[in-house]
């Protein structure tokens, strides 16, 4: 038998914070908004997190052509080193991607690898602008940490 991996955008950063912090900035509504899913421009975005196993997240973002709602489902809450959550944008596909976040201590803050697993036919719409966006989102991330 054959097992087929679906597609996936893979991306690893450093962050000079703790990793509570790091993890701790997925889960927290009022971090949160400052970094996750804000556009370069920085619309104000607003977020609902229900952070537990089974717990929901909405996010949206309010851009100038309108908003972007961001849901998911958490799956894994292992703090600080592992959170797993399901990903859409309805209003785009109905598909949900695996979101995996993996955070490792170093000597001096932490190394964070996030995985976006996605279907073949999302990969090919999406790959290149999913990993263009989670980029942007660490950067953004880095600097909310840094405030």
């Amino acid at each position: 038998m054959t097992v087929t991996k679906n597609p996936e955008v893979r991306i690893t950063r450093r962050f000079d914070a703790p990793a509570e912090r790091v993890f701790d900035a997925w889960l927290d509504p009022r971090l949160a908004v400052r970094w996750l899913f804000r556009s370069p421009d920085g619309e104000e975005v607003t977020a609902a997190i229900d952070a537990r196993v089974g717990g929901r997240f909405q996010v949206v973002a309010h851009r100038p052509d309108g908003p972007i709602t961001h849901v998911g489902e958490y799956r894994v809450i292992e703090r600080p080193t592992k959170l797993v959550f399901t990903f859409a944008v309805p209003q785009f596909s109905p598909e949900h991607d695996l979101v995996t976040i993996a955070i490792r201590r170093l000597d001096k803050g932490c190394e964070l690898t996030l995985v976006n697993e996605m279907s073949p036919a999302i990969f090919a719409e999406w790959g290149e602008k999913t990993q263009e966006g989670w980029g942007q989102m660490l950067d953004g991330l880095a600097t909310a940490l840094e405030a």
